[in-house]
Order: structure tokens, then C-alpha cells, then sequence
């Protein structure tokens, strides 16, 4: 009987390490309900790919539009991003007529993005003509602000929820399988708008756009349906909460915070300004394919998710969070160095090895960061430290992705009307000078990582001594 009992205790302990996610689960929020709840972060995923990836690159390539109009279009949904904090707030302490908190944020955050795809095709022909290209532009950035803006909301309001349903044991880890869910969509969506676009055509990337529109609605409604119980808003006699300029005045006190927060500026920055350009650097100077430049970003996605896996095994042995940062800032160095030389040596390869490199050193920085931002919370405000980490990140890459594309422009130019010499007299001069700036913003980064890598963190040591001996692996990353 001992026996029987050891060898189905072996064979669940098998089952819970081939779906890591499976303890996750919960008697309030089964398995199935949470994979169904998981399917906002796919919408999400999708639109990433299509706003930073595939459009971008047919804007650039197939119509000609100047890179740092793409570029602008790119950064304005980011705007919206440091706003997530208070979107967060706002849904926490909503006050709904039906009982809802959640429900209505992420149904018009829903609307957002179908609205965004919606009118994309009709500003993408404005866009090919003459007589209406700036009409064309205007539409094109109202368009990626619906889309950016819906994305944001639905997702921020959509992790809350998710906290909300899950036991508080079990947060961790409901969190993690949506932030993998995110990336998982983003491989989906990338090599299935590329299979899609092996044959462009306008006629083609307007079906795409339209139905992507459909699948966002979609998805969105089965993963709202029945999953907040109404009468969860907050009533009028509830506490008000301490006014955020004192819990943020505490926040920046910490030692090294704003060095911290300076270090995620900068590599965020480093890491995005090359959004708008890995694809168009593809077609325009290695002549890909559109199908082929979209699996650019299904492999920045499955870098990403090496790193994600990658940082649990190195955390589960006590690693220093800021300390896998710096190995992502130096994975970034080599990544941008391989996607350089890809173009002088014609290899496509290596192009793919560098979008890779790209993705790991970016989900390394990400979650190192991250991690480190968790630490200086104090009293539970964790959201404080998520929601500054989040608002930085998102800040500095905006910038860096226009910043890219201005840099592309109009160092392009330049070379082109020989002011670098015969030898750099091509367009890949503009690409090759971003690529460099972004290894040079990578070593800035290292430089203020520097003096806080394996500095003594009390709430961190604490927290680390508390969970000496437990499991800490990919189930239990947050986002």
C-alpha cells in the first residue's frame, strides 16, 4: 500500500512539472476558467505584433513611408502606458450601477482595439495617396492610439481581475501564466500573419487587419464572459486611500531607487529603439519576405520566453534579480552586434539569431528589473513598485522607438548624399548607426547597474529568508 501511495504521489508530481502551470489552479478559479480568462493576453499579443511588427515593416518597405512617421505612430500607444498606474486605481476604486469594477474597463479597452483595427485599413489608402497622405497620417496615428490605448486598458484591468478571482496564494503564479500567455500570443499571432502574408498583397493585409479586428472582439468576450461576480465595487462608506503623493515620496526615499529607475530607463530605451526597425531592416536591406520579417518578432517572442525560463532557474538558486539584468543587457550587446553585421554579410541567419538574442536579452533585463523594483515596496505596495517600473519602461521605450526611427531617417540621408563617404553611401547606414547607439545606451546601463548589483536589500533578504528551500521557477514569475 506504501508502495501504491509513493507511486501515484511520482505521477502527480510528474503532471505538475509537465504543465508547470497546473498549480496555479485553484478550487475558486479552476484550470479551465483560467485558460479562458487567459485569452485577453492573446488579443493583446496580437496587436503587438501587428502595430510594432507587420505594419511597420509595410508601411516602411511596400509604401514608402519615412521611418520616422512609422516611428511616431509606433510611440504614440505608449503614451498611454504610464497612465497604467492610475488606470489600475481608477478600476480598483470604480463604482458601477451593475456592480462590476473590472468588467467595464476591459469592455471599452475591448472597444478600443476593434475601433483601431477597425479604421486601419481606410487610413492605410489614405495613406498611398498624394492628395491625402496627411489626412492618411492623422488617421494612422488616431488608429494605433485606439488599438495602443484598448490594449493597455484591457490588459491592465484584465491582470486585476485575474488578482481579484485567484486566492492570494496562488496570485503569483495566475500572473505568470498570463504574462507567458502574452508572449505565447505574440508567437501565434506572428507566424499566422506571416503565413498569411506570404503572397502580399493590399488587398490581403486588409483582410488581415479586419480580421484581427474580429479575433480581438472575440477573444476579449470569451475571456470576460461570467468571470467577475457583480456587487464588487466599492461602496461610498469604504476608506478612502492615502493620497498617492505620500506613498510615492516614500517610495523615491529607498536607497538607489532612482538609480534603479534610471537603469530601467535606460535599457528600455536601449532595447526599444529598434522596435520599428528589426522587420523593414529585413525586407529593406536583406530583401525578405513580409511572411518572413513577421517571424523577426515570433523569435523575439521565443527569446523572450527562453529568458522567462532561464531567470526562474537562476532566481531558484538565490541569483541577484539586478545581476540577470546585467547578463540581459550583455546578451543585448552581442544580439545587436549579430543583427549589425547581418546586412554587411548578407546572412539571414544571423539576422535570426539576433532577434532571438534581442528577445532573451530583453526578457533578462525585464524580469531582473522587475524583480529589483519588487524589492523596495514596502507594506504591501507592490503595485506602487510594479506601476513605476512599468510607467519607466514604457516612458523610455516610446522615446527610444521615435527616437530610432528619427535617428534612421536621418542619418539615411546623410550617407546617401555622400556625407559619410562612398563606402557608408548606403540606407543601411541609418540602421547600423541606431544598432550602434542602442549597444552604446546598452554599456551606459551596465555602467549604473554597476554599483547596486549585490548591494544587501532588507525587504529582498527578508523575502529570500521567508522562502528559503521553496520552489521558485517559471509558475512563479509575476508580471
Amino acid at each position: 500500500m506504501k508502495q501504491q501511495g509513493s507511486f501515484i504521489g511520482f505521477w502527480q508530481s510528474v503532471g505538475i512539472r509537465a504543465l508547470p502551470f497546473a498549480d496555479a489552479a485553484s478550487t475558486e478559479l479552476p484550470l479551465g476558467r483560467l485558460l479562458r480568462l487567459a485569452l485577453f493576453q492573446v488579443s493583446v499579443g496580437l496587436a503587438v505584433v501587428l502595430l510594432n511588427g507587420t505594419l511597420n515593416r509595410v508601411l516602411i518597405v511596400e509604401l514608402g513611408i519615412p521611418t520616422w512617421i512609422i516611428a511616431l505612430m509606433i510611440g504614440i500607444p505608449l503614451v498611454v502606458a504610464p497612465f497604467r498606474a492610475l488606470i489600475g486605481y481608477k478600476s480598483d476604486t470604480h463604482r458601477s450601477l451593475l456592480g462590476w469594477r473590472r468588467v467595464p474597463y476591459i469592455w471599452f479597452g475591448t472597444l478600443g482595439q476593434f475601433g483601431g483595427f477597425a479604421i486601419m485599413p481606410f487610413a492605410l489608402v489614405l495613406l498611398t495617396r498624394e492628395d491625402t497622405f496627411m489626412a492618411g497620417v492623422a488617421a494612422s496615428c488616431l488608429s494605433f492610439l485606439l488599438t495602443g490605448a484598448g490594449m493597455h486598458v484591457t490588459q491592465t484591468a484584465g491582470l486585476a481581475l485575474a488578482t481579484d478571482i485567484a486566492p492570494e496564494d496562488k496570485r503569483p503564479r495566475v500572473v505568470a501564466l498570463l504574462y507567458v500567455m502574452l508572449l505565447v500570443g505574440m508567437m501565434i499571432a506572428a507566424f499566422t500573419i506571416g503565413n498569411l502574408l506570404i503572397d502580399f498583397s493590399n488587398t490581403r493585409l486588409v483582410e488581415v487587419i479586419s480580421g484581427a479586428a474580429v479575433v480581438t472582439a472575440v477573444l476579449n468576450i470569451i475571456a470576460l464572459w461570467k468571470q467577475e461576480a457583480r456587487g464588487t465595487a466599492l461602496k461610498k462608506s469604504d476608506p478612502p486611500s492615502p493620497p498617492f503623493s505620500e506613498i510615492w515620496a516614500g517610495f523615491t526615499a529607498r536607497p538607489n531607487t532612482k538609480r534603479l529607475l534610471l537603469a530601467i530607463g535606460l535599457g528600455a530605451m536601449a532595447f526599444a529603439m529598434q522596435d520599428a526597425l528589426l522587420e523593414p531592416y529585413g525586407g529593406e536591406i536583406l530583401g525578405l519576405s513580409v511572411g518572413t520579417t513577421t517571424a523577426l518578432t515570433g523569435a523575439w517572442a521565443v527569446g523572450a520566453l527562453i529568458a522567462f525560463a532561464y531567470s526562474g532557474q537562476r532566481l531558484t538558486h538565490g541569483a541577484d534579480p539586478l545581476r540577470i539584468a546585467g547578463t540581459g543587457a550583455v546578451a543585448g550587446i552581442f544580439a545587436f552586434l549579430m543583427t549589425l553585421f547581418a546586412a554587411p554579410f548578407g546572412s539571414v541567419p544571423l539576422l535570426f539569431i539576433g532577434a532571438l538574442g534581442i528577445g532573451f536579452g530583453t526578457g533578462l533585463f525585464s524580469v531582473g528589473t522587475m524583480i529589483a523594483a519588487m524589492a523596495l515596496s514596502r507594506n504591501g505596495a507592490a503595485g506602487l513598485a510594479l506601476g513605476a517600473w512599468g510607467a519607466v519602461q514604457a516612458s523610455a521605450a516610446g522615446l527610444g522607438i521615435v527616437l530610432g526611427g528619427l535617428i534612421r531617417d536621418g542619418i539615411a540621408y546623410y550617407a546617401l548624399a555622400d556625407g559619410l563617404g562612398h563606402t557608408l553611401a548606403v540606407r543601411a547606414s541609418g540602421y547600423g548607426a541606431v544598432y550602434c547607439l542602442e549597444i552604446f545606451l546598452l554599456l551606459v546601463t551596465l555602467i549604473v547597474l554597476g554599483p547596486v548589483i549585490g548591494l544587501p536589500n532588507t525587504d529582498a533578504d527578508e523575502t529570500r529568508t521567508d522562502n528559503a528551500g521553496e520552489r521558485f521557477g517559471l509558475s512563479e514569475f509575476p508580471t
